[in-house]
């Protein structure tokens, strides 16, 4: 995608070919603003500070701080310890499992000496990857938006919802959800874009409309409870939303308040569809309520909110009463029987076992228990 008509990605080498440059998009949308990743510390805390986020850049990023941390140290007992220390940063999303199995499987069968260099060109590799991925994603959900405008027979703009970031700041490029609102704009298709705010740390508000507004496509912000009044005076024709876990059966796990959207958009019979990518199936589980760990983040996200004051300085106040608690949760699991369909790179399918199985039929025989390795 592009920043100020420039093509960007969301993580990349720098100059030097060994140190990683990422997009702090704690900063966004007020400053544009690179971060350089040196050491398997830097990454760490670019993870867990939310300097990236969005289950694939997750797994990009932790692909490339293994590769800083042999870069550093190739022993094996290093490898061991950066991987505890990335898998601990984030326990919902599981790309970032994924991404650390993969390479970790691959580098224990080396030498030390030859670990540094295949780090960095397997978490190259995965970065390729996903950008193929989720373009094919785009492809997959620009027949769904075409369709919609095919049926108002091109006479009208087609209304799109989406919750929280699932664009290219959330991945490496293209994005997953608004992967096929971009393919759809480009393609001539008058599209806009109700964005969610997405409290507590408004990723919508802040990621998605400024993605939205450098792509040139038409968006609104609203309040998170605003979506179900939309829908129920016709201003909503579908619903796409990312996750950051999906299980076997279809159970999605998204940014918190996507549960909310689904059952309003169950009540109003308007598609509600989640878009991504098979790394981001967790084949290990069935029910994502019993079963995914809900991340429960620090309660200041809720209780501060940070923006720019009328005299153009950047400022963090307190919205809640001194002594109020605040409970963060970052994550509900919305269940497959709200979920009209899932978008993946190998095409659109229903949210059930079945579903997935016919979009991946290598999984038929998946183990049990993924091995962990961390």
């Amino acid at each position: 995608m592009k920043v100020n008509g420039k093509p960007t990605r969301s993580i990349w080498l720098a100059d030097d070919g060994w140190a990683v440059e990422i997009i702090d998009q704690t900063k966004l949308p007020h400053a544009f603003e690179i971060s350089r990743l040196e050491t398997l510390d830097d990454a760490a805390r670019a993870i867990s500070d939310m300097l990236v986020r969005g289950a694939p850049l997750i797994g990009a990023t932790a692909a490339y701080g293994l590769a800083l941390a042999m870069r550093a140290d190739p022993s094996t007992e290093h490898l061991e310890r950066a991987g505890k220390i990335l898998f601990a940063t984030r326990p919902t999303a599981v790309n970032l499992r994924w991404a650390l199995q993969d390479v970790g499987a691959r580098l224990r069968a080396l030498a030390p000496g030859e670990r540094a260099a295949a780090a960095y060109a397997r978490a190259a590799a995965i970065c390729d990857e996903d950008v193929a991925i989720n373009h094919a994603i785009g492809e997959h959900g620009l027949g769904l938006i075409r369709a919609v405008w095919d049926k108002a027979e091109k006479a009208r703009t087609v209304n799109l919802l989406t919750h929280c970031n699932a664009g290219w700041l959330a991945t490496v490029d293209w994005g997953t959800a608004l992967s096929p609102i971009y393919l759809a704009h480009d393609a001539g298709i008058p599209v806009h874009v109700w964005v969610d705010e997405t409290r507590p740390r408004n990723q919508g508000a802040s990621l998605t409309a400024w993605e939205l507004g450098q792509h040139g496509v038409p968006h609104t912000v609203i309040a998170d409870n605003a979506g179900g009044h939309l829908m129920q005076h016709g201003k909503v024709d579908l619903c796409i939303t990312g996750t950051d876990r999906t299980t076997a059966r279809g159970d999605v796990c998204n940014k918190i308040g996507t549960y909310l959207k689904a059952l309003a958009a169950h009540d109003n019979e308007v598609p509600f569809y989640v878009a991504l990518p098979g790394p981001t199936i967790d084949w290990t589980i069935e029910d994502g309520v019993a079963e995914i760990p809900i991340e429960e983040r620090d309660g200041r996200e809720l209780s501060e909110v940070t923006g720019r004051t009328a005299d153009g300085a950047i400022a963090t106040v307190r919205i809640t009463p001194e002594g109020s608690a605040a409970a963060n949760f970052a994550f509900d699991v919305t269940p497959a029987r709200l979920v009209t369909g899932l978008v993946t790179e190998r095409g659109v399918c229903a949210a059930s076992t079945e579903g997935l199985l016919s979009l991946y039929p290598e999984r038929h025989n998946r183990p049990e228990v993924w091995a962990v390795v961390l």
